[in-house]
């Protein structure tokens, strides 16, 4: 062998790396392209790492936003984003972030320093039993043995987190990995992992599941988030519209197909679930938004066809009719198939397809006079209604708060899958910005131009309203909707407030749920560089709604004063059960 060859392999023998570019490395080979977090000791290191490797590293400020956002980012691209923290409570403030894509089933990476290996049981600096901590909340949980097992760890948690049901994994970096060096030749990188295998259900179960539909009186579809995720959209559709069917998306299931198509009875909502005779479940579960499957909600004899992923979820608070175990646009097409060789349409002139409309154009008729009304303070149908008649068709609507997020998906449309964001399965407040900036971020790269809006209750938006930086840092065109009570589901107003004052210490006489009244939220844009606005007519929301979507350059926060008792209108049935607010 030529001298210069070996003197180019002994160099390289000897040549260095430290265990944050490994980490950085195994997570580009496995086409990661996002990371939130908060660095500090020991992960800094690993975040620069990242970055020199073209990974984009968005810091946030806070732990539990920077994995909402990780896991947005899953959701909305199919890959896992990552969210890097540092020992302890920095590990432990993300807790919550990992339960929410679980409970979500969205994939999600979070990277977690921890104490040096010599120090364990010796009180190091926020030392924590963290892969114990972790295990709860995610499919994977682990600490790697040695920097050279890194890139196996992290493709497993890559694959992991995307493969069955999607969810979060936790892989845990000690701090002396982060700096120690080792040569180049002892690490093997894992070639990026396949995208997960497209399962499908038995033909005899499909064949069953098209019978019941063909013989249903009175039938529904369910669209759920799990088909969204799917990319199910055009055989959804498609079978809608074949069949002729009435259909309704759960919150994040809504644009899977348009809600102002004409099948879609959304409007009629309880009414649907109240009175079908069958329904079928595409990617959603029976849990507590669509009332457990269970009477008075439905029907006792409802005949239920569940279109699921995960086999445990089969069978649930109710025995299926059938069940269709597989990827659920792959389902969807068998189902299809069945359609296209014996054709058949659901009458499109039933009594059951009347009563639907007639509930929906009461309910619509309802809603439209809410909105009319002039007084003011406003309330919350009027400003939705003038928020979709300037929302632009493409845009992605995040959406949290009590009131807010559940009026909000009644008026504000999608036509759009995996456009809308939400408190989701898990019901979490402070999700809105984290989601909010995953959004702008995936739009930036994939559909530039195309506007995030965010629409917030001001209970909600205090969970996580410093994030109003990290938008303005990055200049992300967020157009922020504060939907303001001053209160959690309801607050007083000012002069109330000073009545309380005057009377005792506040915090014997305030109702729990008041909030300051007529707070400026939209300052706290403005002292960050962005632009705000103070909206209490319906006039002023129009005009600053108008100027914020005209200008893509800045991030703008529209501080919308509404009635301080304005609650949701009179429904058949509450989303929970028990609930008296």
């Amino acid at each position: 062998m030529p001298e210069s060859n070996l003197a180019e392999r002994s160099d390289r023998s000897e040549e260095q790396v430290s265990g944050a570019k490994v980490i950085a490395q195994a997570l580009k080979t496995q086409n990661v392209e996002y990371m939130f977090g908060v660095v500090g000791i020991p992960v800094t290191e690993i975040a620069i790492a990242a970055q020199e490797l073209g990974i984009r590293y968005i810091g946030m400020r806070n732990e539990q936003a920077a994995c909402y956002a990780a896991s947005a980012v899953g959701y909305l691209t199919g890959r896992p984003g990552v969210c890097l923290v540092v020992s302890g409570p920095g590990l432990i403030h993300a807790l919550g972030g990992m339960a929410n894509a679980n409970m979500n089933c969205w994939p999600l990476i979070v990277i977690g320093g921890s104490s040096e290996r010599n120090q364990e049981t010796m009180g190091a600096f926020q030392e924590f039993p963290q892969v114990e901590a972790c295990r709860p909340y995610s499919k994977f949980s682990v600490r790697p043995s040695s920097i050279e097992a890194i890139p196996t760890v992290i493709e497993k948690a890559v694959r992991s987190s995307i493969y069955g049901r999607p969810g979060a994994c936790y892989v845990d970096i000690p701090a002396d990995f982060v700096t120690l060096q080792v040569n180049v030749d002892s690490i093997k990188y894992k070639e990026c992992c396949m995208p997960p295998p497209v399962s499908m259900a038995e033909t005899s179960a499909v064949c069953m599941a098209a019978s019941i539909i063909r013989n249903a009186k009175q039938p529904l579809l369910i669209i759920g988030k799990g088909a969204a995720y799917a990319h199910a959209e055009e055989s959804i559709r498609k079978l809608v519209e074949q069949c002729k069917l009435p259909f309704l998306p759960t919150p994040m299931g809504k644009g899977v197909v348009p809600d102002n198509h004409p099948n879609c009875v959304s409007a009629a909502r309880s009414r649907a679930l109240q009175f079908a005779d069958v329904i079928v479940l595409f990617g959603a579960r029976l849990n507590w938004i669509l009332h457990f499957g269970l009477p008075p909600r439905y029907q006792p004899d409802v005949k239920f066809i569940q279109v699921d992923i995960c086999a445990e979820e089969l069978g649930n608070n109710v025995r299926p009719a059938v069940t269709l175990l597989g990827d659920i646009n792959a389902v969807t097409k068998q189902l299809l198939e069945q359609f296209d060789k014996t054709p058949w349409q659901y009458p499109p002139e039933s009594k059951w397809w009347n009563t639907l409309r007639e509930k929906m154009k009461s309910n619509d008729a309802a809603s439209k006079e809410l909105a009319s009304k002039k007084s003011l303070p406003m309330n919350y149908y009027t400003v939705f209604y003038h928020i979709q008649e300037q929302l632009p068709r493409d845009c992605f609507v995040v959406s949290e708060g009590a009131n807010t997020m559940d009026i909000g998906r009644t008026v504000l449309q999608n036509y759009l899958p995996r456009h809308r964001l939400d408190a989701g399965t898990f019901g979490t407040m402070g999700v809105g910005l984290g989601f909010a900036i995953a959004a702008a971020l995936v739009a930036k790269d994939r559909n530039p131009g195309k506007r995030v809006i965010c629409v917030e209750g001001d209970s909600a938006f205090g969970f996580s309203g410093m994030e109003v930086e990290t938008i303005c840092r990055y200049n992300l065109p967020i157009i922020l909707l504060v939907v303001n009570n001053n209160g959690i589901y309801h607050g007083v107003d000012k002069d109330s407030w000073k009545e309380m004052l005057k009377c005792q210490d506040a915090t014997t006489v305030a109702p729990p749920m008041c909030l300051l009244p007529d707070s400026h939220y939209e300052q706290v844009m403005a002292a960050f560089g962005g632009k705000g606005y103070f909206a209490q007519t319906p006039e002023e929301l129009q005009k600053s709604l108008r100027q914020t979507l005209e200008d893509t350059t800045k991030p703008s926060l529209i501080n919308i004063m509404i009635e301080p008792q304005g609650t949701r209108k009179a429904q058949d049935f509450h989303w929970l059960t028990r609930s008296n607010m």
